[in-house]
């Protein structure tokens, strides 16, 4: 029963930080109109937090390796909802860009320790549920941000919006730090178990495959609420509603990815078929905007759904092939090249809209899980029992 409690506790801290990091392109209207931004320069600017995480990904991975997971994501979940309230509280862009960089620095501690104590708490045969389960964070942090901010922003402004999130991040902050109990950890029963997992390729690949998956990922989810009122004229109310049940739709496709790979034995197998799946859904976006409205948004939505699913998978190979003595830097390391394409998705598709428009942008964007097919290290794959246990 503990383990269950813990996976609960990480899913909703790491829904939390979601929601304030992944959520705020949910007020690109507000924020460029009560700004008066580009839509590149808001694009860049709601990418702000995740420049912090990618600042401190690894480095709070290696304190969660040596101080354990419970302080270091109380002390990170404390910092987020401070950072996030005192965004909302500042005047002007250059405040608001620092406290959200602040925020990200802070809110980098749950993703390195949030997985690494999941894992810890769970045997190999049911990791890949886990995992799945507790993947569905971002999703369900990203649904919250959709369903709630829009409206909240519409009604008075982005930066009252803002505190929804902040204050969020510090309720949770004390349910951390009172519930949480970090895993067992054995002592090492040989020199091998402690040396780095980064002598062979098999782990830079999988980092490499899950990083370019998160192209289409964040592509989808920064632009959604955006593309469905520029392109497709919804109300943003409307569409942070029906993006928000697709958000629901992406958490429970990551349940079944874990399950998926429990069964069949393999994280990597099923990963790259999920990333097939999303350079067909990329394909079928940008050719409904060109053809028909309604392909656009199915689209749109396959996209949204196909390429949240792999994450459970890469994060649960990650630790397993890390070991309990790597797993922490590991996992920060996995992180960090996820935020560092999440980082340059949304300025960088921004860009290509500006220069080509929505269909040749999201075709090019189609390339990225197309390399990720052949980048997944699917060949020689060890099976469940993998060669350490993260507990």
């Amino acid at each position: 029963m503990r383990r269950w409690v813990i996976l609960g506790i990480a899913v909703a801290a790491q829904a939390a930080v979601s929601s304030l990091v992944y959520g705020l392109p949910f007020l690109l209207p507000n924020l460029r109109a009560e700004l008066d931004l580009s839509l590149t320069a808001a694009g860049t600017l709601v990418s702000a937090p995740v420049l912090g995480i990618l600042a401190a990904l690894i480095a709070w991975g290696a304190a969660a390796d040596k101080f354990g997971e419970r302080v270091v994501m109380a002390i990170g979940m404390a910092g987020t909802g401070v950072a996030a309230v005192a965004a909302a509280l500042v005047p002007g862009i250059v405040g608001l860009s620092v406290f959200l960089v602040l925020g990200g620095l802070f809110a980098a501690s749950i993703s390195a320790a949030s997985g690494r104590a999941v894992l810890g708490w769970f045997a190999a045969s049911e990791r890949g549920l886990a995992m799945g389960i507790r993947q569905t964070c971002t999703p369900l942090g990203v649904g919250f941000a959709a369903l709630v901010l829009p409206p909240a922003a519409e009604a008075w402004g982005y930066q009252p919006a803002l505190l929804i999130p902040g204050v969020l991040c510090l309720v949770i902050a004390v349910v951390v730090a009172i519930g949480l109990i970090d895993p067992p950890r054995a002592p090492a029963k040989n020199v091998e178990e402690t040396r780095s997992p980064y002598r062979t390729p098999r782990l830079w690949r999988v980092h490499i495959a899950s990083a370019l998956l998160v192209g289409p990922q964040f592509t989808a989810s920064a632009f959604a609420l955006t593309y469905l009122v520029s392109e497709q004229g919804w109300s943003p109310v409307t569409a942070g509603a029906v993006v928000a049940v697709v958000q629901l739709v992406g958490a429970a496709g990551r349940i079944g990815a874990g399950i998926w790979s429990d069964r069949v034995g393999s994280r990597m197998r099923p990963m790259r078929i999920i990333a097939v799946g999303a350079v067909a859904a990329m394909l079928a976006w940008a050719l409904g905007d060109v053809t028909w409205s309604g392909l656009a948004v199915v689209g749109l939505f396959a996209v949204m759904v196909i390429s949240v699913t792999d994450n459970g998978l890469a994060f649960t190979a990650t630790a397993e092939l890390a070991g309990p003595f790597w797993a922490g830097r590991a996992l920060g390391v996995q992180n960090t090249g996820q935020n560092v394409m999440a980082l340059a998705a949304a300025p960088a598709f921004a860009a290509l809209v500006t220069a080509v428009d929505w269909p040749w942008a999201l075709a090019i964007g189609a390339l990225l899980p197309l390399v990720a097919c052949l980048v997944t290290p699917v060949h020689g794959e060890p099976t469940h029992q993998r060669r350490v246990s993260t507990r």
